[in-house]
């Protein structure tokens, strides 16, 4: 199952803390597994997607449009006045345009194919919420990381683990450990999740300090300013 709002931002965090606050006060024990898609948008491969649209329907001139956008652009650095060389792009989606998201949406609608836990997509930012009860549904959910893995090798992305967090959630939750190529997942007890702070016990206290600090500092830079 898989849950997203394109590029909304904010409906997707909601949703998803609907789901975790409703299931903690039904006593569940909660882990979710924060990803990290290294590079995502740099990443996708131009070919597979270019299958991937043919796959969903995108035909003809559309199809050659979107090609003739993708392949066979060229870019270079300037540092200082001093250029690089031009040299081919061979992947990702141009960011900073309008279509480069959708093309990215497009090519991870599969993400979660073969998974048993719901996952939240918001752009490049994903996560998958088990609830684990019992020792099968841990398992459940490190087969499910598997799964992700799989499909990384398969369209040619990878997982920057090192960023993969999982936290934990609910009075009785025995913390489990999860890996993912064959590194285990750092645990972590609040995670910024799309502008708002989330803790392990559901609390906002976190977040109430961040938003003060931040109300304090700009407070401070507009009487600066005056």
């Amino acid at each position: 199952m898989t849950l997203s709002n394109g590029f909304r931002k904010g409906r997707l965090c909601l949703s998803f803390l609907d789901q975790v606050t409703g299931l903690v006060d039904k006593g569940c024990s909660l882990d979710i597994v924060y990803l990290d898609l290294a590079k995502a948008f740099d990443k996708v491969p131009h070919q597979r997607l270019l299958n991937k649209l043919r796959v969903y329907g995108i035909h003809g001139k559309l199809h050659a449009w979107i090609t003739d956008w993708l392949v066979g652009r060229r870019q270079r650095v300037c540092v200082q006045g001093e250029l690089s060389q031009w040299r081919w792009v061979l992947s990702g989606v141009p960011q900073g345009s309008v279509l480069g998201p959708v093309l990215f949406l497009i090519f991870i609608d599969d993400l979660e194919v073969g998974m048993k836990n719901t996952v939240y997509k918001f752009a490049d930012d994903t996560k998958v919420l088990a609830q684990v009860q019992s020792d099968a549904e841990r398992n459940i959910l490190q087969e499910d990381l598997d799964e992700l893995t799989e499909w990384t090798k398969k369209w040619q992305m990878s997982f920057n683990t090192k960023k993969c967090k999982v936290m934990h959630a609910g009075r009785t939750n025995p913390r489990f450990t999860y890996t993912m190529e064959g590194q285990t997942l750092d645990t972590v007890d609040s995670e910024k999740d799309l502008g708002i702070t989330i803790s392990y016990d559901l609390k906002s206290s976190n977040q109430c300090i961040q938003a003060c600090s931040k109300a304090s500092k700009d407070a401070w830079n507009d009487q600066k300013d005056n």
